[in-house]
């Protein structure tokens, strides 16, 4: 089978990115975030924005400021936008049906929060076969009770490199190393 890429951009909305909510390098992560976004959509590969929809919570409510994505973040008008409801983008959402239609086998991970929405969403890629790449560099998370928001990240990126795949692959690379295995082929 033809490897076939999507890039993933998971919950990087206004709501989530508030001074009562700082995140680590958030900068520096929309700044990788749009660089792998140009290269996807050179290549011709799916730009995915998954927005998490709060409704039934009366937060993150569709079209409302804390629902839009970050202003800093480049959207192209042939990206997808992908609703979810939990912290698994899978669940209940279009992301499975529209992935099926694309052909995607290969799903590459960023976003934002590193220990909910990321961490939820490639347990559940792990489980339906995808190989998966988390850009290690690509995702971002605040301060936890007990940890500053570099150890997490660090710890998850820790984790997903020790995880046991099913029949897909999961592979964590700063965004320099994925971008140059895809430039070179």
């Amino acid at each position: 089978m033809i490897d076939r890429k999507a890039l993933l951009v998971i919950d990087m909305q206004k709501g989530s990115f508030t001074e009562a909510t700082p995140r680590h390098n958030t900068e520096g992560v929309v700044q990788i975030i749009n660089l792998l976004a140009a290269v996807f959509r050179e290549k011709s590969w799916p730009v995915l924005f998954i927005q998490h929809d709060g409704s039934t919570m009366n937060e993150f409510v569709p079209f409302t400021t804390e629902w839009e994505s970050l202003d800093e973040l480049k959207i192209d008008n042939d990206d997808i936008r992908i609703d979810k409801y939990a912290n698994d983008v899978f669940y209940r959402s279009e992301l499975q049906k529209r992935l099926d239609l694309l052909a995607v086998n290969e799903l590459v991970i960023t976003g934002c929060a590193t220990d909910f929405c990321v961490e939820s969403t490639i347990q559940s890629a792990v489980s339906r076969d995808y190989n998966i790449t988390v850009i290690e560099d690509g995702h971002t998370t605040g301060n936890r009770p007990n940890l500053k928001a570099h150890q997490v990240i660090d710890h998850y990126n820790w984790v997903w490199k020790n995880m046991i795949p099913t029949k897909g692959k999961i592979e964590v690379l700063p965004h320099h190393l994925f971008l140059q295995q895809v430039l070179n082929g």
